[in-house]
């Protein structure tokens, strides 16, 4: 292993070390407060739920507008242009959104379920340890399937971006009939991708849902 190999595995160590740390300090400031992981991550869950509402709102939006491109008869191109590339942004943003979200659940899930497990140790008690356990077990089931659920959407969001993202570099140095042509011949695959995207977002949706009724309990 060469040196420069060394210093950046080293570095990446370095960078998770304090990233974990960051996170302990951070979790172990709000519980002095009275605000406990588990308050955190329905919250989490909960901000989530809505981004991924947004998120699919926006993909709607921005099929129509595709759409639109597609069912141009004559006027300022580039306007039509301006507002499909507007579309396209907007929808990026959501995307890393979401994904700023699911990570920001992993993040304080992987704290709780680690806080969890050690204090089950801690039992005296051997009926109130079982329950714990039990209750710790159902609660890390449903959350493997809420996290599932919210990364199949996210994995459906890319597909999507990336038809947009070729026709709107093509429309942009090609505002011409031939542009619009070459929409029409994607629009198909794009209404197809956006509805399964949405199937998907939905599905989370209600498995976020149904994860912080479980969670407020």
């Amino acid at each position: 292993m060469t040196l420069l190999s060394r210093f950046f595995i080293f570095s990446a160590f370095l960078w998770l070390f304090f990233l974990t740390a960051c996170s302990t300090m951070y979790y172990s400031g709000l519980e002095k407060i009275g605000i406990p992981k588990r308050d955190v991550l329905v919250h989490r869950v909960e901000k989530a739920r809505d981004t991924q509402e947004e998120t699919k709102e926006q993909f709607k939006s921005a099929l129509e507008q595709f759409t639109a491109v597609t069912n141009f008869r004559g006027g300022d191109l580039e306007a039509v242009y301006n507002k499909l590339n507007n579309e396209y942004e907007a929808s990026v943003a959501k995307a890393e959104e979401v994904s700023d979200r699911i990570a920001a659940i992993e993040d304080v899930s992987q704290a709780l379920f680690t806080e969890w497990e050690q204090e089950i140790t801690q039992y005296s008690n051997a009926a109130l340890k079982s329950s714990s356990q039990q209750k710790l077990t159902a609660t890390r089931a449903h959350y493997k399937q809420l996290i599932s659920t919210m990364k199949t959407a996210e994995a459906k969001i890319q597909p999507v971006l990336t038809v947009f993202k070729d026709q709107v570099m093509f429309l942009k140095h090609n505002l011409n009939a031939q542009a619009v042509a070459s929409l029409k011949g994607e629009l198909g695959t794009l209404q197809s991708d956006v509805s399964s995207l949405i199937a998907s977002m939905e599905k989370s949706i209600n498995e976020a849902n149904a994860f912080i009724s479980t969670m407020e309990k």
